[in-house]
C-alpha cells in the first residue's frame, strides 16, 4: 500500500503561483506513474498533469499546458506541480496520484488507471 500525502493548498490572487508537492511512502515515485487530477464544485474529477516512471514523458490537459509543470524528486521521494499564471478556473480540490502498472514511458489520463490517490488539497483562485 502507498501513501500519497500532498502539501497544503492556499488561496492566491489570479496570475500567481502554487506549489504542491506528493509525498510518498512505501514505495518509491521511481517505480511508479504519477499524476495530479482536480475537482471543483459540481464538476467531474479530471487530469491535469502525469508523468511517467521514468520521467521522460509528460502529459497535460490542455487547460493547464504551458502554466503547470508535473515533477518528480526521487531523492526526497516526492512529486510536485508548478502552478503558475493562475486562474479562478483553476479554483478545485487538487489530487495526487500513482499508479503501478504500465511501461516506464506510459501516462495515464484516466483516473481508473491508478492505484493510489493523496486526500486532496484545496486550492482557490481569486479575480
Amino acid at each position: 500500500q502507498v501513501l500519497l500525502v500532498e502539501s497544503e493548498g492556499g488561496s492566491v490572487q489570479a496570475g500567481g503561483s502554487l506549489r504542491l508537492s506528493c509525498a510518498a511512502s512505501r514505495r518509491t515515485v521511481s517505480t511508479l506513474r504519477m499524476a495530479w487530477f482536480r475537482q471543483a464544485p459540481g464538476k467531474e474529477r479530471e487530469f491535469v498533469a502525469g508523468l511517467s516512471k521514468n520521467s521522460y514523458k509528460t502529459s497535460y490537459a490542455d487547460s493547464v499546458k504551458d502554466r503547470f509543470t508535473i515533477s518528480r524528486d526521487n531523492a526526497k521521494n516526492t512529486a510536485y506541480l508548478q502552478m503558475n499564471s493562475l486562474r479562478p478556473e483553476d479554483t478545485a480540490v487538487y489530487f495526487c496520484a500513482a499508479g503501478v502498472s504500465g511501461t516506464d514511458y506510459y501516462v495515464s489520463y484516466d483516473s481508473d488507471y491508478y492505484d493510489y490517490w493523496g486526500r486532496g488539497t484545496q486550492v482557490t483562485v481569486s479575480s
